[in-house]
Parts: C-alpha cells; sequence; structure tokens
C-alpha cells in the first residue's frame, strides 16, 4: 500500500500549501527555510545515488530540513518561531528530544515493536545517527503543532472560565497512567508486544496530574478551561508527521521496521495501519513529558500563555 501512502501525503502536503497560500503574510521567508529545503531535495537525490554520508543519514537529514522549513513558515505567519526568536529554548527542546525518547526505545526492549536495519558499523557513527535523528523528533512535532496554529486550522475556542480539576479526576488520573505504564512491563513478552498503545496513552495520564500539581501547563487545566485548540493542533501535528515519518523511512535503506504482531498485512509503508492510531496521542504525550522534565519553564498556573505560546521566547 505504498502507492496509498505517498497520495495520502502528498493530499496532506497540497492542503498545508494551500492553506498557507491563503494566509497573510507579515514577514519575507526567512534564508534558513529555503536552506531546509534544499536538505530535503538534496537528501532526497543523493539517496538514490548511494551517497555514504545520506545513506546512513537520510532520516535525520530529510527532518532537519523539515523543522527549518516550518519554523521559516511559522515565522512569515507570525513575525515569531520557536528557532528565530529562542534558539536557546529550541536548543534545549532538541537536546531534550533525546533521552525522553530512550524512554521509549527501553520499553521496546521488553516489548520489542520496531528494530532497525542497515545501520553503519562503526559504533560511533551509529551512536551519532541515533542522537541526531532523535533529536529531532520533538522539535519537529512542535514545530507542526506551531505551523497549524498559524494556519489557524482550528478556530479558538470560547473561554470557559477559572475552571480547575478536581483532586479525584487527578488522582484517577495519575492511577490509571501509572497502571498503563507499569503493566506492559509486568506480563510476558509475546503478550506485552501488543501493549504499546497502553504506553503512548499512559504517559499523558500519569504525568499530566503531576505537571498541575508542579505548577507547570497542564491539559487536565486548559481542557477544562476550554482551551482545547492546541491541544487538537498537537493531535493532527502528530498524525502529520506520523505519515512524513513513514514517507521517509521507507524510502531510506538506514531505517526501522515495526515487528509488533498486530495487522502485518496490511500497511501503509512499513506501519500497520493500527499504528497509525498512536502517532496523534504520541505528540500529546510528548508535550506532556517536556513540560514534566523542563524546569525552565517555571510555574504557568495564573499565565494566560497559551500551552505551546511558552517556548517561543526565552525564560
Amino acid at each position: 500500500m505504498a502507492w496509498t501512502g505517498i497520495l495520502m501525503v502528498m493530499l496532506m502536503i497540497l492542503w498545508f500549501a494551500l492553506r498557507y497560500a491563503r494566509m497573510e503574510k507579515k514577514r519575507p521567508w526567512p534564508i534558513y527555510g529555503l536552506l531546509g529545503l534544499l536538505v530535503i531535495l538534496a537528501a532526497e537525490g543523493l539517496l538514490w545515488m548511494k551517497v555514504y554520508f545520506v545513506v546512513h543519514y537520510f532520516t535525520p537529514l530529510v527532518w532537519s530540513g523539515y523543522i527549518l522549513v516550518a519554523d521559516a513558515a511559522v515565522y512569515r505567519l507570525t513575525s515569531r518561531s520557536r528557532l528565530h526568536d529562542s534558539p536557546g529554548n529550541f536548543l534545549w527542546l532538541a537536546l531534550w528530544s533525546i533521552p525522553l525518547w530512550l524512554v521509549f526505545e527501553a520499553y521496546n526492549l521488553h516489548l520489542r515493536n520496531w528494530s532497525y536495519l542497515n545501520l553503519p558499523q562503526d559504533m560511533f557513527l551509529r551512536y551519532v545517527g541515533y542522537g541526531w535523528a532523535f533529536a529531532t523528533i520533538w522539535p519537529a512535532l512542535f514545530e507542526t503543532t506551531d505551523l497549524l496554529n498559524a494556519l489557524e486550522i482550528f478556530e479558538p475556542s470560547p473561554e470557559a472560565g477559572s475552571a480547575v480539576p478536581s483532586s479525584r479526576l487527578l488522582v484517577g488520573s495519575l492511577l490509571i497512567g501509572w497502571a498503563m505504564l507499569v503493566f506492559p512491563l509486568m506480563v510476558p513478552q509475546p503478550a506485552a508486544s501488543y501493549l504499546f498503545g497502553s504506553v503512548w496513552l499512559g504517559m499523558i495520564f500519569a504525568l499530566d496530574p503531576i505537571n498541575y500539581w508542579l505548577g507547570r501547563r497542564s491539559l487536565w487545566r486548559e481542557w477544562l478551561r476550554g482551551h482545547r485548540r492546541e491541544i487538537y493542533s498537537m493531535l493532527l501535528a502528530g498524525l502529520f508527521c506520523g505519515f512524513l515519518w513513514e514517507f521517509w523511512n521507507y524510502w531510506a535503506i538506514a531505517r526501522w521496521r515495526y515487528v509488533f504482531p498486530i495487522m502485518q498485512g496490511a500497511k501503509i509503508f512499513e506501519m500497520p495501519l493500527a499504528g497509525y492510531l498512536g502517532f496523534p496521542p504520541f505528540c500529546v504525550e510528548c508535550f506532556v513529558m517536556f513540560e514534566f522534565v523542563n524546569f525552565r519553564a517555571g510555574k504557568s498556573r495564573e499565565k494566560k500563555t497559551s500551552l505551546m505560546q511558552s517556548y517561543f521566547v526565552d525564560s
């Protein structure tokens, strides 16, 4: 079903382009956005020529280019962006992306849902590729969310007042979340391989109450207050990035493959159809995880800034 996936990716890119074309542009296109586009096109061409560097680093190359393009588009539409306004916070996000993704790699040691193929034999070069690729995950998702917000895909939600989550809700969420995180590790590997969805959702329920108690940005708080536009944008950003991840991975030589025992006979690219359901909550999960570790964010219980907006400017 590769052609189905290609068609879906092309339609999504066309939809973004048409929406972008209709929006008012507030700034000229930054030069790094053109550089990002050049990186993507060059990587695509050099991959077919089997240039050694591109063969082994195709995934981080194209995602680095994509991040530059997305950030430039956000800046042109809104006059502000992560990389342009706050390179320090952008670097902080990229660095944290590596250990945060390693949490899922640790789970995969038991669940065994994916493996990697055709990596460099030299271990130093291999870990350079790991680190570079993992460092693009959180920035790609957050930049895509920023772009969706800039494109005004979803209408702002009406203000719902100062509603706050109850203690019962928060404690229930905490207990359910940690149960979802622990249970896959308690069962034998064959059964655990079916349970990665539990991990994909468990982080949200387990960590968001803690973020609320720490005074960080909380999905529960924002949802009850009616601030849901950015949550919807995160969900759509996860799906869009998911298709791009699978699209570029399909052509890559050094790549990952999925081995979990669900719908292996029905795939778009290398991902079984059921796996695409995990991408939208994954983006939300990434926000919650980063908020949990991002002590630079400080307290925000009384701030009126949006979920994502605080990361645009340096503390």
